[in-house]
């Protein structure tokens, strides 16, 4: 048991280095805040580590169901479209990512895709730091301006502001991450995705002789 602790323990940081877009990817679970008249509203947001090009999506619930979601409906679809291939993801030890056996559609969804999947250690969530901090700077730069501005009645309308937010994110506002060197977030991906690209085919010719 202590040898698997330690494995453990180590993935959850090893997996934090990054090579390439789709490298690795981190997901978290934000609560956005009960507002009258649309309920409690929760936030599920990923991030890739490499190019720092993000994707949100609110819910009025927390389950894995959810957490599945935002990958099967934004996260995904955009690395299929670059044939980029996302090979693993970081995520909390929430219910939502590892629950009862019943109740892992979540774990069953990455696996059916070939994805690796990380956890953070056992009371250390802040090494999933990277999408804490995508987290807060939607809260400054969205959220806080958003509330202010309008009065939701939906999640349909929230969904469609933050949206609006994300493209301005990715595409237009620049990015101090490790490999973004002030450029935004689809800027680095662009000019980076051929790294992915060359490793899928020199993975290929060492399997092939």
């Amino acid at each position: 048991m202590a040898i698997e602790r330690k494995k453990e323990k180590r993935k959850a940081f090893v997996e934090i280095e990054t090579e390439h877009p789709g490298y690795f990817g981190a997901q978290d679970t934000y609560y956005v805040g009960n507002i009258k008249g649309v309920g409690r509203i929760y936030q599920q947001a990923f991030i890739d580590t490499y190019s720092r090009i993000a994707f949100a999506k609110v819910y009025d619930r927390k389950n894995a169901i959810t957490a599945a979601d935002l990958l099967n409906d934004r996260v995904l679809p955009f690395f299929e479209e670059q044939q980029v291939p996302m090979m693993r993801i970081l995520t909390d030890r929430g219910s939502e990512y590892k629950g009862k056996y019943e109740h892992r559609e979540y774990e069953l969804y990455l696996t059916i895709e070939g994805i690796e999947h990380s956890k953070t250690q056992v009371r250390s969530p802040q090494s999933n730091g990277i999408c804490e901090r995508l987290n807060r700077t939607i809260k400054e730069e969205f959220y806080v301006v958003a509330f202010r501005k309008r009065l939701y009645t939906t999640l349909e309308q929230l969904q469609a502001d933050l949206d609006g937010w994300l493209e301005y994110y990715n595409n237009q506002r620049p990015h101090s991450g490790k490999y973004c060197y002030g450029k935004t977030p689809m800027e680095t991906f662009m000019v980076s995705k051929h790294r992915a690209k060359e490793k899928q085919i020199n993975e290929l010719s060492l399997a092939t002789t």
